[in-house]
């Protein structure tokens, strides 16, 4: 069911944990299944230096938060919002089409905790980041719960 790749971000995920100081922290779940996914980011001169997760959720949902983490690190936010599910899915060699959901996520985790590095800046981050309110898998925003 699951490819090798999964397997080995689920056994093994990278940059778990929560990130002390974060300079943004973007937060996503979704209600139907239960998972939530948080992204910590340090930023510096608009890059990525250091990104970490926790997540809550199935093998899937795992294996999209370290291939996302693993993907964004190092990259410009510009870079970093050009993130699609579709790269993530790719890059762990498939999922089952009732854990596409988990991509999605993945990909709003990191546009949320983005959207919280400009607001925090003071800047409007509707200016660079689209991230749908009403979307079902976009259920936690900063400070809000799922349920």
């Amino acid at each position: 069911m699951y490819t090798e790749q999964v397997m080995k971000h689920f056994a093994n995920p990278q940059n778990v944990g929560e990130l002390e100081n974060a300079d943004a922290i973007g937060e996503v779940g979704n209600a139907r299944c239960g998972d939530i996914m948080k992204i910590y980011l340090k930023i510096e001169e608009n890059v990525i230096k250091d990104v970490s997760f926790k997540t809550f959720g199935c093998g899937a949902a795992i294996a999209t938060s370290s291939v996302a983490t693993e993907l964004i690190k190092g990259k410009t936010l510009e870079e970093a919002l050009a993130l699609s599910n579709k790269t993530v899915v790719q890059q762990l060699g498939g999922l089952p089409a009732p854990k596409l959901h988990c991509s999605v996520l993945a990909e709003q985790a990191v546009k949320a905790a983005i959207a919280d590095y400009y607001r925090r800046q003071g800047v409007d981050p509707s200016l660079f980041v689209q991230i749908p309110e009403d979307d079902e898998h976009h259920c936690c925003g900063q400070g809000n719960n799922c349920g």
